[in-house]
């Protein structure tokens, strides 16, 4: 996966609470095999408003979206965070996400910022007084900044932000012991099961 670092992008404001998994990737998509082309389908049913954020030339490549508590809610899909990529977003900032969402983005590059409720819905008022208002997001710093001097700082897990400011997923990470690995299968008995 791609490092997360520092970046500058417009904001999406979904301005909506308890928005779930299936709402995100409707379950149909679910039975592709592939990890890339389900932006165009994310957020399906809602879209069909022409009036809905996504459809709003306005909004068209934001690259951090605002959304409401217990964000991405429900069944857990990694798809739901694949469709988010594939809409071009780097980072959703919500005042909470349901914990496996929160757990699977991290996993997958998608950057996931808790802020206080007060501070999203200030982002949004900027975001939706003046579409083009850039936000930037500073992983390395744990801090969100938008003009006028708005600033505001994040939590995140120590491990979580290695991971993602060094681009490593699951199997990056054990890859990163292949020498201590392929040392170990070199001296297992020849009667054992192999590992590769």
């Amino acid at each position: 996966m791609d490092p997360v670092t520092t970046f500058s992008g417009t904001g999406l404001p979904l301005d909506r609470a308890d928005v779930d998994t299936d709402q995100i990737i409707p379950a149909k998509y679910l039975k592709r095999i592939e990890r890339t082309g389900y932006g165009p389908f994310a957020f399906e049913a809602w879209a069909k408003d022409p009036e809905f954020v996504t459809n709003l030339p306005q909004y068209s490549g934001a690259s951090v979206m605002l959304a409401g508590p217990n964000f991405g809610c429900g069944s857990s899909r990694e798809h739901a965070v694949w469709a988010i990529q594939g809409m071009g977003v780097r980072a959703v900032i919500a005042p909470s996400f349901a914990d496996i969402f929160r757990n699977n983005s991290a996993k997958m590059g998608l950057l996931t910022i808790q802020l206080a409720q007060p501070d999203v819905e200030e982002l949004m008022r900027m975001v939706e007084s003046e579409s083009s208002t850039p936000i930037t997001v500073s992983l390395a710093e744990q801090t969100v900044t938008a003009p006028g001097g708005w600033r505001r700082s994040f939590e995140i897990a120590p491990f979580v932000k290695h991971c993602l400011l060094n681009g490593l997923d699951d199997i990056s990470l054990t890859l990163q012991h292949d020498e201590l690995i392929a040392e170990f299968e070199s001296t297992r008995s020849s009667t054992k099961p192999l590992t590769a």
